[in-house]
């Protein structure tokens, strides 16, 4: 056997890498990933201004020191689940005594005529590929008004591009973002000059534009299409493995054949109260990968983190903690740099949003997700009460 490999070089398998170290793993790790670059963080392609930033998560002697062979520009093409063997693109065949599945997600494409003329948003190359072909001036149609779509029509209007964005839905954002911020985002955007183009599907797309379910047509320099990711799971499906909305694991990410794991955006964790749920976040990413990571070491870690995501848009910045829902009672609570939301289920609090400029809400997020962690119901006059810390508060459902 050849010790460990990791299929996929992205947040969750770089960091499982490392922390196979830090739990005193001594055996071999390599690490297989696609792209030609060193591992890199995804969030910045969308969030800054700088466009096609690469914000490395390691460096080469980083990975060196810590013992770690990085097979870069490679895919895995087979997984031999009863030999322990991983066949690569290169024709090379690696032995394994654990595997860990950590493929991510791959961008969901558009299916009308002419849609291989949107380009993609999900790498280092396609952020390059765009911000190399616009300039300002000129225009961008984005297809897709969720978060990635959002995050990139704000760093657009930064440089001065012409933005559409077009989306099925009635509003953008509609997803994952709580109503009431994603309308004020909604209404951010249009004030800084993005036109929506909002229940409308698209028919076609050509050299002139985005043709509209509804026969009008958006003209654009350059279009992008951002309508969600789908889990990568073909090589884990043709492997034999249980495959759902993701690689389907238990709740120690311990897939169906018993020394794979799966950890990221691909891996779809077993519920306590049934189902299988997929979380796809860098937080996420990070703390499946420490978890499968531990467990292949013989830890048996449940993976139960509290959801959390944020975004940044213009100079406003959105951070989600759990998972509100609409049937949730809802207090808001002003703040000096913005206002949260906290949801409360039969009065138990159990996740907070914040919506303000930069990151000033962070603390009270924070704040926000220790209480969650207490179990804790509180009043919800305390909650909406500025003047009310919410520290006093976690400190006194701790002493509870």
């Amino acid at each position: 056997m050849d010790g460990i490999v990791i299929i996929g070089a992205g947040e969750s398998g770089t960091r499982a890498a490392f922390a196979l170290r830090e739990a005193g793993y001594c055996g071999s790790i390599t690490l297989v990933g696609a792209e030609p670059h060193l591992p890199y963080e995804r969030p910045p392609l969308s969030k800054t201004i700088n466009g096609a930033q690469m914000k490395l998560i390691c460096a080469a002697d980083a990975l060196e020191a810590a013992g770690i062979t990085y097979l870069k520009g490679l895919s895995a093409s087979t997984i031999n689940t009863a030999a322990g063997a991983v066949g690569l693109s290169d024709g090379r065949v690696l032995r394994y005594e654990k595997l860990l599945l950590a493929t991510g997600a791959r961008p969901r494409r558009l299916t009308c005529p002419g849609a291989a003329r949107a380009l993609d948003f999900r790498t280092h190359a396609d952020a390059e590929a765009i911000f190399s072909g616009i300039a300002p001036g000129q225009s961008v149609a984005i297809i897709g008004a969720g978060l990635i779509g959002m995050e990139l029509a704000s760093v657009l209007r930064g440089k001065d591009v012409a933005v559409s964005v077009i989306e099925a839905a009635l509003r953008p954002l509609g997803r994952a973002v709580p109503a009431r911020f994603a309308e004020k985002l909604h209404t951010r955007h249009a004030a800084e000059g993005v036109r929506f183009h909002l229940d409308r599907g698209v028919a076609a797309i050509s050299d002139d534009g985005v043709t509209l379910t509804d026969g009008s047509v958006v003209h654009a320099d350059l279009i992008v299409g951002a309508i969600g990711v789908l889990p990568d799971i073909a090589l884990a499906e043709a492997s034999g493995l249980a495959t759902g909305n993701g690689v389907l694991t238990d709740n120690c990410l311990r897939t169906s054949a018993p020394n794979i794991f799966a950890a990221g955006d691909c891996a779809a964790v077993a519920q306590p109260g049934g189902g299988y749920i997929r979380y796809e976040s860098w937080r996420n990413a990070r703390t499946q990968a420490e978890t499968a990571a531990r467990n292949m070491v013989g830890a048996a870690e449940t993976f139960n983190t509290l959801p959390w995501f944020w975004s940044d848009q213009y100079d406003l910045g959105l951070q989600v903690a759990g998972l509100p829902q609409p049937t949730h009672q809802i207090v808001l609570r002003p703040a000096t740099e913005g206002e949260l939301e906290f949801y409360l289920d039969d009065g138990r609090l159990v996740a907070a949003a914040g919506l303000g400029v930069g990151n000033g809400l962070a603390r009270d997020i924070k704040l926000a997700e220790m209480l969650i962690a207490t179990d804790i119901s509180p009043e919800p006059g305390d909650l909406a009460n500025p003047a009310v810390n919410l520290k006093t508060l976690l400190k006194s459902a701790r002493a509870a």
